[in-house]
């Protein structure tokens, strides 16, 4: 019944999807004061608005851009693969992706929480093999919904564990491309503490570990949303730095906060990006462990 639901709200043009995410948000925002607090917590703490009139701009439009990813989704995950990759209207570098899959190389593409990052992906998946790693959601029901819309065209799930390592190990080591959430909070003993916009944040080591071991081809992908829901944008830039080294995690971050500094109001502030995962020591203050 929930699919079916979802399959017809998919049929909504998005537009309208878009307009009544950012009026969702807004509500969200207005009545869960813990999650209000996170957005503009994080956004005041990055530095990029300090002047008041650009922190209320900045501001504003992230609860909307909140609430049209949420209700993007149903477009995402149940309209045709074609259909629903076709609303990408933009793309910038993926011939970057065609050099380095000539060259023989696996594809790790980092997808920040930025613009519409499932679309990123599904566009990947129509046209090369992608393994992308997710961590199955703690709502039971909501699992079939997510592997329903993301196990598409060249698409492969592969979850957040040994097995689902050696799943994006074997892909890249076959040419293919693997697709991480690079800002996600991992679990204790799969990340360090490292700066994001001036804070200690406990960053991923795994995108690093998978370049030393595959020599594969790095990118940071986003695909912003264009106004008036016109569609999206898909940005494709070579990350060329050495991820596996002691500075990789600080370097990781470091090209996050470029690509989130072209387009602030997009990116995802409500995420509890400062969380001390289960088991990990708290960060030292003034500095990172």
């Amino acid at each position: 019944m929930l699919q079916a639901t979802l399959r017809a709200v998919a049929r909504l043009p998005l537009p309208w999807l878009h307009r009544i995410g950012a009026v969702a948000g807004w509500l969200a925002y207005r009545m869960a004061p813990r999650y209000a607090a996170r957005l503009t917590d994080n956004l005041a703490a990055s530095g990029l608005a300090d002047d008041p009139a650009r922190f209320e701009q900045i501001c504003s439009t992230a609860v909307c851009e909140m609430g049209k990813g949420l209700f993007e989704l149903p477009a995402i995950w149940f309209r045709s693969t074609e259909d629903a990759a076709g609303l990408v209207v933009e793309t910038h570098g993926w011939h970057l992706v065609d050099e380095a899959r000539r060259q023989g190389r696996g594809i790790l593409f980092l997808t920040p929480h930025l613009g519409c990052f499932e679309v990123s992906a599904l566009y990947a998946a129509l046209r090369i093999p992608i393994t992308v790693l997710y961590r199955p959601p703690k709502l039971k029901w909501l699992e079939p919904l997510m592997r329903a819309g993301r196990n598409r065209g060249y698409g492969r799930l592969a979850p957040t564990s040994l097995g689902g390592v050696r799943q994006l190990l074997k892909a890249l080591k076959a040419g293919e491309a693997v697709g991480l959430l690079p800002d996600h909070v991992p679990g204790f003993g799969e990340g360090v503490w490292a700066d994001f916009f001036g804070r200690p944040a406990y960053t991923m080591t795994l995108a690093g570990k998978l370049q030393r071991a595959t020599s594969c081809a790095v990118f940071l992908a986003a695909a912003r949303r264009l106004p008036a829901g016109k569609g999206y944008a898909l940005t494709i830039e070579a990350l060329d730095a050495d991820l596996g080294g002691p500075d990789g995690p600080r370097l990781l971050n470091a090209a996050i906060e470029q690509l989130v500094r072209q387009c602030p109001e997009q990116y995802l502030w409500s995420y509890n990006r400062y969380k001390v995962p289960a088991g990990a020591e708290p960060p030292i203050a003034g500095g990172t462990r």
